[in-house]
């Protein structure tokens, strides 16, 4: 059978590719399955095909990205947010990339984090840089790992995505997943409301005494601009731990210990330093 016999059997592909920006070969195959048989070299040939036609671009093994007719493969814009769903079936856009999604972090990064339950992978893609990373072992071990984790549907892709209190308590859980302290503390004070009792819920479930600690911390800091009420830092205060930790292991030199909550915080976090730099 000719190259162009096989394309025709499957006139529905371009309605395919319209609706998905973004597209895994398995995808794929429960798209053509459902119109016709379909066996593997079938599949290799329309992939071909579309690829020589500049129809679709190979970002990654089993990953494509659909080019709009009259564009240029090379240049055309690939959303990165897109991409970095399809890393796995079970991917959280989540850290930074999660505060960049909801317009509260302070600076875009080409770095984008998502969390699964699956074993990492990274991809380069053009200047993005996509970093997977575990989900917290304590949500596996509860079978929470949707907690806080809100659905968009984006050009015809589905993008789980955690909401701000997750985001909240992850960026100070898993600090290095989420830039530098000013980044951190920066895009956090962005945001205006917290569902303070999700929060609580949020770090009951994570069972970490210095995450507890951290967002502790941070709403007592900003006690006044949050509205926090004093039961949610008492419910705090009882989970932090009882001998001093860093805030962030990779901080160690030149911090204070902030005994209310048995943290040794770096100062130019409790000074804001990056404030005088301005």
């Amino acid at each position: 059978m000719s190259e162009n016999s096989q394309i025709s059997k499957y006139p529905g592909l371009n309605d395919f590719f319209s609706r998905n920006a973004v597209f895994t070969v398995e995808e794929l195959d429960h798209f053509l399955s459902g119109q016709k048989s379909l066996n593997l070299n079938t599949r290799k040939s329309l992939l071909a095909y579309y690829l020589k036609k500049g129809r679709i671009i190979n970002i990654h093994r089993g990953l494509y990205a659909t080019i709009p007719y009259g564009s240029d493969p090379s240049s055309f814009p690939v959303d990165p947010y897109l991409l970095t769903a399809k890393m796995a079936t079970d991917a959280i856009l989540a850290y930074n990339t999660a505060l960049q999604f909801h317009g509260k972090a302070y600076s875009a990064s080409n770095r984008l984090i998502y969390i699964s339950s699956k074993t990492p992978l990274n991809l380069k893609f053009r200047q993005y840089e996509i970093k997977g990373a575990l989900n917290p072992s304590a949500l596996s071990a509860k079978g929470k790992e949707m907690f806080g984790v809100a659905v968009f549907n984006r050009s015809g892709v589905e993008l789980k995505v955690t909401n701000l209190e997750r985001t909240f308590v992850d960026a100070l859980d898993r600090p290095y997943l989420s830039g530098s302290w000013e980044e951190i503390w920066r895009s956090l004070e962005s945001i205006e409301f917290f569902d303070l009792d999700q929060v609580i819920t949020y770090v009951l479930l994570l069972e970490n005494n210095t995450t507890a600690a951290k967002v502790g911390f941070f709403l007592e800091e900003h006690k006044d601009s949050l509205m926090v009420e004093e039961k949610y830092l008492e419910k705090l205060k009882g989970l932090r731990p009882r001998k001093p930790h860093y805030l962030s292991r990779n901080s160690r030199k030149d911090c204070r210990l902030v005994k209310s909550w048995n943290l040794m915080v770096p100062l130019e976090v409790l000074n804001k330093s990056w404030e005088e730099q301005q």
